[in-house]
């Protein structure tokens, strides 16, 4: 069986990492159908709620024009640009699946933003009894809170001679 080179692993990360969020998205606008048939219960601590953010994580930074709505999408493409530049460079499969988590999800966020004006997030996790609410995600989201803590565990795990940290080829 072949191996995948570390750069190729991350891309097929991101591919796949985009994949399943536009995916999860679709599904459950177009075919559960979540924003007409209202909140999905998964769990007594978890259920599928469609809240449009118009704004980047938790709600900062909420965007009512164009404007901002287009300067968000330019700022998550250049960001997933130059994290695919930084894979092209991992020689880590760690730091590779990481940034190809992250690659995925903010083209993902970005797809969204661009079609429809604001992210599409369904998560939404609370306690049993209500009393607190954590915030409405999705899976891109996810996949940038993971691909960050690679990013960190790869920071602190990876040598001072590593390229991908020393900025030399």
């Amino acid at each position: 069986m072949t191996r995948l080179s570390p750069r190729a692993l991350g891309l097929t990360v991101a591919a796949l990492g985009l994949a399943t969020d536009q995916a999860s998205k679709l599904g459950l606008l177009f075919g559960a159908r979540l924003g007409e048939s209202g909140p999905i219960a998964l769990a007594p601590f978890a259920e599928f709620r469609l809240i449009w953010n118009y704004g980047i994580s938790y709600g900062l930074f909420q965007q009512d024009n164009p404007w901002g709505r287009w300067i968000l999408v330019a700022l998550a493409i250049v960001a997933a640009g130059l994290m695919t530049r930084w894979l092209w460079k991992a020689s880590s499969v760690l730091l590779a699946v990481s940034l190809g988590l992250l690659v995925g999800g903010a083209i993902g966020n970005a797809i969204d933003r661009a079609w429809a004006g604001a992210v599409v997030d369904f998560v939404h996790l609370f306690l049993p009894d209500r009393s607190r609410s954590w915030y409405v995600f999705n899976l891109a989201d996810l996949w940038i809170v993971v691909g960050v803590v690679g990013l960190l565990v790869d920071s602190l795990t990876s040598g001072p001679e590593d390229a991908t940290k020393t900025g030399s080829s």
